[in-house]
């Protein structure tokens, strides 16, 4: 069995942490299918590389024989689904038990902080997503409690914030990969200034809302590199802190871009529930261009489930919110990156989701074309971003028929993306790339395909 197989799937993942044989492990499951009285079960080697790849599911009677032997009850297969419930058998649900408290947020900040959790598919369920939501919903933040270390005022957490906003640039424009072992040292930091130092309330909440961007930003750039599990432990993180600091803007964002990974990775409905939440803090934040962030948000997971009428209406007040927004240099310093023409960014490429590359197109044009130089969409200022959206606009072009259109736009998405390290980045131009390559016989295509060839 593979390592990226055991990265992707959580059976794979548990027979290699275990070391076990996909072979041993089926001759369990088929021993406790028979005492369960379901009869015999084939137990040969392939089977179990078949649910890994997704060919087919466990019957229902074998996914129960497999509950029992993890100490799994039933009603989980029903709450989770297949290959959901299996992650229950693993052994880092702990940060998802923790109490919702400062020393369970400080407890989860050491979780997070350990070895790398390099493993390509969710940990989270839609219960623990739901669950996750409403604790965070109702804890309490922090009152600073004694400690016996050296007194430190509000200039430490004034250090942290003005490093971490840094770290945001750099990530626009390096990429994600450098970025996330920043973020982690700077999660390291600040859980230690935490845990040994000695602080008043004000300084302990800031410190907490330190974390919690910090945490953020590691999960942001963790999923930009293809590490989906770590990226759910930092965001799960990240909440408890932001809760911790009674702070709604930290907490806000990070379900946001948390809600990116869930319906980029299969999970719109869970990315759903994690954008409502969010939206439903959104008038502590006091910012109309949070608001309208967030209705972006919704429209990308709406379309990414396939509803239609929702979406529009989120695109639709995403706009609408968008009126009220204020000047960017006025604004919270974590949607710097948010103007009128990212808005038309989201909502064009929800619509190509949806099946309308010409309407698509259209938002596509509007967010370079937007009414003034500082809401047009910046593109020397993204790169990754911009070339990750030429790529859906040339997806757009390719399903209208115009191929020599996608194909000048593919050029300028490859030629921004160079130098920039994103894994999310990479696929969505090897996308690109498979869908051209359906027009081969068109010479200009040809060369497009010779030309960013790898091998």
């Amino acid at each position: 069995m593979t390592t990226d197989a055991a990265e992707r799937h959580p059976l794979a993942h548990l027979l290699a942490v275990r070391g076990q044989k996909a072979e041993a492990y089926l001759l369990r499951v088929a021993d406790q299918h028979q005492r369960m009285g379901y009869g015999q079960m084939a137990c040969r080697r392939e089977k179990a590389s078949r649910w890994i790849r997704g060919d087919y599911a466990p019957s229902y009677h074998t996914q129960l024989a497999m509950a029992a032997l993890e100490g799994i009850p039933p009603e989980a297969i029903h709450a989770h689904g297949w290959p959901g419930w299996l992650l229950l058998a693993l052994p880092d649900h702990t940060l998802f038990t923790l109490p919702w408290t400062t020393s369970g947020a400080v407890h989860a900040l050491e979780i997070t902080g350990g070895p790398v959790d390099r493993r390509k598919f969710l940990i989270t369920t839609s219960v623990t997503l739901g669950a996750t939501v409403a604790q965070w919903s109702a804890a309490a933040p922090a009152g600073a409690a004694p400690t016996a270390g050296s007194r430190i005022g509000h200039d430490v957490p004034d250090h942290f914030e003005r490093r971490l906003e840094s770290l945001r640039r750099l990530d626009d424009t390096v990429g994600s990969g450098d970025v996330y072992d920043a973020a982690r040292a700077e999660l390291r930091m600040i859980k230690a200034t935490l845990k040994n130092a000695s602080f008043g309330e004000g300084v302990e909440r800031r410190l907490f809302a330190a974390a919690a961007e910090a945490s953020r930003s590691a999960g942001w750039t963790a999923y930009d590199s293809g590490r989906a599990a770590a990226a759910e432990r930092h965001y799960a993180t990240a909440l408890r802190a932001a809760a911790s600091a009674d702070d709604p803007v930290v907490g806000a964002n990070t379900l946001a871009f948390w809600a990116i990974q869930h319906y980029s990775t299969g999970d719109p409905r869970g990315a759903v529930d994690l954008v409502e939440a969010a939206l439903s803090k959104a008038p502590k934040t006091g910012s109309a261009r949070m608001t309208s962030m967030l209705h972006a948000r919704a429209c990308r997971a709406h379309a990414r489930a396939g509803d239609t009428r929702a979406a529009d209406r989120a695109a639709n007040a995403a706009l609408d919110a968008y009126e009220h927004a204020g000047p960017l240099e006025d604004d919270l310093a974590c949607v710097y990156w948010y103007n009128l023409g990212e808005a038309h960014q989201l909502i064009g490429s929800s619509a190509l989701n949806l099946g309308d590359p010409k309407r698509a197109v259209a938002h596509f044009q509007e967010a370079s074309a937007a009414h003034t130089s500082h809401e047009a969409y910046n593109a020397a200022a993204f790169p990754r971003g911009h070339a990750i959206y030429l790529a859906r606009l040339a997806e757009a072009q390719l399903s209208l028929g115009d191929v020599d259109a996608a194909v000048a736009t593919a050029h300028d998405a490859v030629d921004r993306m160079g130098g920039v390290t994103s894994a999310r980045g990479t696929s969505t131009l090897e996308d690109l790339r498979k869908r051209l390559a359906r027009r081969r016989g068109v010479p200009v295509v040809a060369d497009f395909l010779d030309y960013t060839r790898t091998e």
